[in-house]
């Protein structure tokens, strides 16, 4: 009975050190990773940037080899994330749809230089949504390429066109420059399903989500999705009511988890159920990128910079040039919801995060350079690396309370052991001050810089703010 009991102990013991040993992910640069030291970069970028959630999924040689849920689901409700908790997929779901429209390039239902309308029984400006165009024949120009490769030349959304007139227009010609857009994707959408006679939800689940094992993703909110689920975070940190969004939309309607989005990039890398011709395009530069920044999307500033990257747009993906072979990206943006996708189809390696924190964007670079050994194109996708900041007692923070003026006004506040500032003049709303040391802070949500001046008695006086280059001093006046 004893040695029974022994070798039982024994066994487990075994089996239990066998779990707790850190794997080896190889990077692609040819250097492997452990994934405790993985843990360890995302929680310390976790805590210093401030974050509330973050999901890890890594797929390494085309498995899945790295799955991992830090931070909270829920902050108020202290609930914390878990590798399977839904995720607000933003754009996530566009490289998804991009993989079904290629099936059905296959399968011979489209192609993707016909254009888009001789799919469709009558004009689009005939359709409410496109009634706009009437006018414009460019729209007869489009197809499914200029769809994918962001080159239709829409907004990216009708309600942030440059003419602020929320119509949705054509600024050049279709097919001769990049420019972001989700209309161009969510038009793609419809003529899909027409050609196809199916709603979109229908056919991920038959074509992309039941075959890869993807059980908890959805184009639209399941009820199974309702006992684990995240909400995103905003700039201060404060949850957003979860959508549960009830129509497909190719361009950001998705639910996914961590794990499953893993599972989809397997396959993707390895362009299973799909031609190699297909696999090949989709991975190809359609469109050289020139523009300076990627949002605005019709900014027409441009740039020679990206051409040391080879920065281009494939079929669904972002492209450009590593150290150690082509490389391609995917972003998701959305209210509380930041994203990013990294892979190297060279290397069988791809890198997923998913952040439910507006303010995860800042770790991006950082995050992505320590596990992959690779710097992203994050000036060009806008994004900004956090900043260091220190945490400091209230009795400190509480001297800094109060009402500046000076050529603009702002109120200064404390709120469950934040420092907090809004200005009417400038219409800023209630937003967190972080700071760099005791009298030294600045905002997240704008380049924007607060140091707080005391006199000789060590009592605060004003207020120095520069913001973008202007300069303010604001004289405390209560």
């Amino acid at each position: 009975m004893k040695k029974t009991l022994f070798l039982s102990s024994l066994t487990i013991a075994i089996s239990i050190s066998a779990l707790s040993q850190p794997k080896l992910i190889l990077r692609p640069d040819g250097e492997t990773i452990t994934t405790n030291t993985i843990d360890s970069i995302a929680n310390k970028l976790l805590d210093t940037a401030q974050l509330t959630g973050l999901e890890i999924g890594i797929v390494n040689i085309n498995n899945v080899s790295y799955v991992k849920s830090y931070g909270y689901k829920n902050r108020v409700k202290n609930q914390l994330n878990d590798t399977s908790s839904c995720f607000y997929a933003a754009s996530l779901a566009k490289p998804l749809f991009a993989y079904i429209v290629m099936q059905l390039v296959d399968e011979g239902k489209i192609n993707l230089d016909k254009p888009i309308y001789t799919y469709l029984p009558k004009p689009l400006p005939e359709y409410d949504n496109y009634k706009d165009l009437a006018g414009d024949d460019r729209w007869k120009l489009i197809t499914a390429r200029d769809c994918l490769d962001h080159t239709t030349g829409f907004p990216n959304w009708r309600e942030y066109n440059p003419h602020d007139n929320k119509k949705l227009e054509i600024f050049f010609t279709p097919g001769s420059r990049y420019a972001y857009s989700g209309e161009g994707i969510y038009l793609l959408q419809m003529a899909i399903e027409t050609i196809t006679g199916r709603n979109l939800e229908d056919l991920a689940q038959e074509k992309i989500f039941k075959p890869f094992g993807m059980s908890r993703t959805s184009y639209v909110w399941q009820p199974g999705f309702e006992n684990d689920y995240a909400v995103g975070h905003d700039m201060k940190g404060d949850t957003i009511t979860k959508d549960k969004r009830s129509r497909p939309n190719a361009a950001g309607s998705m639910e996914t988890t961590i794990a499953d989005y893993a599972r989809f990039m397997a396959a993707a890398t390895q362009g299973r159920r799909l031609s190699a011709l297909s696999y090949k395009q989709m991975f190809s530069p359609q469109i050289n990128i020139i523009s300076k920044r990627e949002f605005p999307s019709l900014d027409t500033n441009t740039t020679t910079d990206n051409k040391k990257v080879n920065l281009s747009y494939g079929l669904g993906w972002g492209l450009f040039t590593s150290p150690y072979g082509q490389a391609f990206f995917k972003e998701g943006h959305g209210d509380g919801w930041v994203h990013y996708v990294i892979g190297f189809p060279g290397k069988k390696f791809v890198m997923d995060i998913l952040c439910n924190d507006a303010n995860g964007e800042s770790i991006f670079k950082e995050l992505v350079e320590k596990i992959t050994g690779v710097t992203i194109p994050w000036y060009w996708e806008g994004y900004t690396p956090y900043r260091a900041n220190v945490k400091l007692p209230e009795a400190v923070l509480q001297q800094y309370t109060g009402e500046y003026d000076g050529k603009l006004k702002a109120i200064v506040t404390l709120v469950n052991g934040r420092l907090q500032v809004e200005s009417p003049t400038v219409n800023l709303p209630t937003t967190n001050l972080f700071a760099s040391n005791d009298h030294h802070f600045f905002l997240k949500v704008m380049d924007t810089d607060i140091d707080f001046v005391k006199d000789q008695n060590g009592k605060v006086i004003k207020a120095i703010l520069d913001d973008e280059g202007e300069h303010y001093e604001l004289v405390k006046v209560k």
